[in-house]
């Protein structure tokens, strides 16, 4: 991040969101094929959280796409079944609905391969159904197979940050599919960003921008499973359909990134059989609609058990335990993960100032220096600004916070002591 850059948002607290009209009135994103700068990417398109697509030259180099894929442009399925024969990979049958989603099962990755060969063989069916491979941890779950290099463009991940601290989980995902799989209506997790490459093959992407899903909802409130179902057009049963905008309707070809910004809606298809690579992620530009998410989240689980307010013990706790359960965070795990990236800002900094070497991990050492003090002082001041709406949250006081890892006083105060020293230092606002 560049001075001017930070210049113009760090004295920002409600991030610079703008009219999403002229997007869906044009029917067109911002396709970009050259050379960008990060800090021209971050101010017109994180913080209005506009979407773009990035050409094929930035995946041009990546090893996937040369060994995964044929000199045809298909899926190279005898290298991919030598790289990863009985691995256990997550399959889901777009055949098949449960809930608002496709059910899942675990099986060898050369089972779903030989499935996949017979698929095609078939024309593109099968009794089985037609199965995905959707949400697998490549990354996580074989750590030395760099076949990828994420774009500095989606770097300033504080979601897969916290993650890969803990060494519990990541949101780092492979997805290969063959023509016809496709994903349900939704959004994604926490509200996050995304990012998908396509390997091989083609997508065809439906988006909706923040606000037009409650045109969607049924007269429950549910969202629907597939967007593009006619009995969306029964006012009986979708009474504010019409009054929905006509979606984003976007193709990516091979090698293409799209970039999906926070809460928008979506649902997509696979045009042609598919290998994608694909991160959810987080940073101080969206970090407010997340804390936003997690506050409507807990506002449904308390209006579903509000009966039992009164007669129930801690009933305030079992609030956030119901809620972990449905959403995969509470609210003192979003307060650890705020401690987290803090503390690994604050110790960059006081690196950058006083020579000494940083004592986290190596690539997370060279990912904020790459992006620069700016960048990890405009993160400080919007965990700062979080914080701060924690500690004016009725809800989030009422927690104990006795044995929780983030006292949110101190750390407050230790973020504005960093920012403070390290400008007096001339680290920061440089001239």
């Amino acid at each position: 991040m560049d001075r001017d850059a930070y210049h113009n948002c760090s004295s920002l607290v409600k991030m610079p969101r703008q009219s999403y009209e002229q997007l869906w009135s044009s029917h067109f994103v911002d396709y970009i094929d050259k050379e960008l700068s990060y800090s021209k990417f971050f101010r017109k398109y994180l913080l209005p959280n506009h979407p773009c697509m990035f050409s094929r030259r930035f995946t041009d180099d990546w090893k996937c796409r040369k060994q995964w894929v044929t000199e045809e442009g298909k899926p190279n399925f005898q290298k991919l079944l030598q790289e990863f024969d009985e691995t256990p990979v997550p399959v889901a049958n777009c055949n098949a609905k449960e809930y608002n989603a496709n059910p899942k099962q675990v099986m060898p990755f050369k089972e779903f391969i030989h499935y996949w060969k017979e698929y095609i063989q078939n024309g593109h069916s099968s009794p089985k159904g037609c199965l995905y491979l959707k949400d697998w941890h490549m990354s996580r779950d074989i750590p030395d197979h760099n076949v990828y290099t994420t774009p500095i463009f989606f770097s300033s991940d504080w979601l897969n940050e916290y993650w890969d601290t803990l060494e519990v989980d990541d949101y780092r995902f492979v997805y290969m599919g063959p023509k016809g799989s496709w994903t349900p209506f939704h959004a994604d997790v926490f509200r996050s960003y995304s990012w998908s490459a396509n390997i091989c093959g083609r997508k065809k992407w439906l988006l909706y921008p923040p606000g037009q899903e409650d045109f969607l909802r049924d007269t429950h409130g549910n969202l629907p499973y597939d967007v593009t179902s006619a009995e969306l057009k029964d006012s009986g049963l979708f009474p504010q359909f019409d009054e929905a905008c006509q979606p984003l309707e976007i193709i990516q070809e091979a090698g293409e990134i799209i970039f999906v910004p926070s809460g928008w809606h979506h649902q997509v298809y696979n045009l042609e059989d598919t290998i994608s690579i694909n991160h959810n992620w987080l940073n101080g530009c969206n970090v407010d609609i997340m804390w936003q998410f997690l506050q409507n989240e807990l506002s449904s689980v308390q209006k579903e058990i509000e009966e039992w307010r009164d007669t129930m013990d801690s009933w305030h706790q079992h609030c956030q335990v119901i809620m972990k359960a449905c959403s995969g965070i509470d609210y003192t795990e979003f307060a650890s993960f705020l401690k987290i990236v803090a503390e690994n800002r604050m110790a960059f900094l006081n690196a950058c100032s006083s020579g000494d070497p940083s004592d986290y991990s190596r690539h997370l050492s060279e990912t904020l220096a790459t992006l620069g003090p700016y960048h990890a002082a405009f993160d400080l001041q919007r965990v700062a600004h979080i914080i701060e709406c924690l500690l004016c949250n009725e809800d989030f006081k009422r927690l104990d916070h006795s044995t929780s890892s983030l006292q949110p006083e101190t750390m407050l105060q230790q973020i504005r002591d960093t920012i403070q020293s390290t400008r007096g230092q001339h680290l920061l606002y440089q001239e």
